[in-house]
This record gives C-alpha cells, sequence and structure tokens, in this order.
C-alpha cells in the first residue's frame, strides 16, 4: 500500500489557499482540513481585533495541525492541510516527523490579495492584518519540499497547474 500524501496548502490569507486546497481534495478524493478552524479561541480573538498572532500563539495551533496529519498518516488516508505557514520555522514544525509533508504555496499578486480579503464576508481575519502577513512571509526555499503555484486566473487552471507541479493528477487513486 502507498504511503499517504500530505499536501499542506499554504500562504496569506486571501491568497487563494482554501480555493484551491477544496478543489485539489475533491479531485484526488482526499481528507480535507480548513487549518484556520483549528485556530484557538483566543487566536481567533486576537486577530478578530486585528492583532497580529505571535511565535507563542501560533505554537499550540501548528501542533494541533500536525496532529491532524499524524492522524490522517496513522489511518493511511492523503489528506490536504490549509495553513499560513508564513515562516520556515513554522513549516518545519509540520514536517517534524513527518517526512511525508509537501507545500504548495499560493501566490498572487498583492492587490489581488488584498481585494480579495477588503471582499469577503464571514472571516475574523481582517484586511489591516494582511500587510504584517506579507511582511512575516518567508518563500519556500530549494530545499523544502513543495511548490509554488500562482492563484491568478481560472480557479481550474490553477488547481490543474497545481496538480501539474505537485506530479498527481485527477485519477489519482485515493489512499
Amino acid at each position: 500500500m502507498p504511503e499517504p500524501q500530505l499536501i499542506v496548502v499554504m500562504g496569506v490569507s486571501g491568497s487563494g489557499k482554501t480555493t484551491l486546497a477544496e478543489g485539489l481534495s475533491q479531485r484526488l478524493h482526499w481528507a480535507f482540513q480548513e487549518g484556520d478552524s483549528l485556530h484557538p479561541a483566543a487566536n481567533v480573538e486576537k486577530m478578530s481585533r486585528g492583532e497580529p498572532l505571535t511565535d507563542e500563539d501560533r505554537w499550540p495551533w501548528l501542533d494541533a495541525l500536525g496532529g491532524w496529519l499524524d492522524e490522517r498518516a496513522r489511518a493511511g488516508t492523503s489528506a490536504v492541510l490549509t495553513c499560513s505557514a508564513l515562516r520556515r520555522s513554522y513549516r518545519d514544525r509540520l514536517r517534524d516527523g513527518r517526512p511525508g509533508v509537501r507545500f504548495c504555496h499560493v501566490v498572487a499578486p498583492a492587490d489581488a490579495i488584498r481585494d480579495r480579503v477588503e471582499s469577503r464576508r464571514g472571516h475574523y481575519m481582517p484586511a489591516s492584518l494582511l500587510p504584517s502577513q506579507l511582511a512575516t512571509l518567508e518563500s519556500l526555499e530549494p530545499d523544502e519540499p513543495g511548490v509554488t503555484v500562482c492563484a491568478e486566473g481560472d480557479p481550474e487552471a490553477v488547481l490543474d497547474d497545481a496538480l501539474r507541479r505537485l506530479g498527481l493528477s485527477s485519477g489519482e487513486v485515493s489512499v
């Protein structure tokens, strides 16, 4: 039986992580988890007030995300998880003890991201936090397992590009 694949779709708020991750999950028939839904209530309240999270705020959240990945791996289930994973240290934490984790970094022009964040409704992350996320973002390094995908244009074309870059296909057998 092949090892389950664990893909973390990363990027700043409004980059298109959820749209891409849901598309990957649906096309590949893999488990999906919106990482934001695992934030502790205190983190959500802090972000809702327009306060950026600190590393100390993020560590328990990243550990919860890692736990979710561990559960999928133990079950032998491939999965897609969204997580901003803005810094290398956060990605290292998600990979710690999980050699099969790969990243899909979703990028888009800052103006497009700002427009998305300002126009969406029902999300606790205010547009005022976008500059701090962009300032914190550390792109994937060449030694990190993953790919970068531009989320401009048609979501289906972006999804096709992500699948190609990740070496996956819609016909991939779900694990």
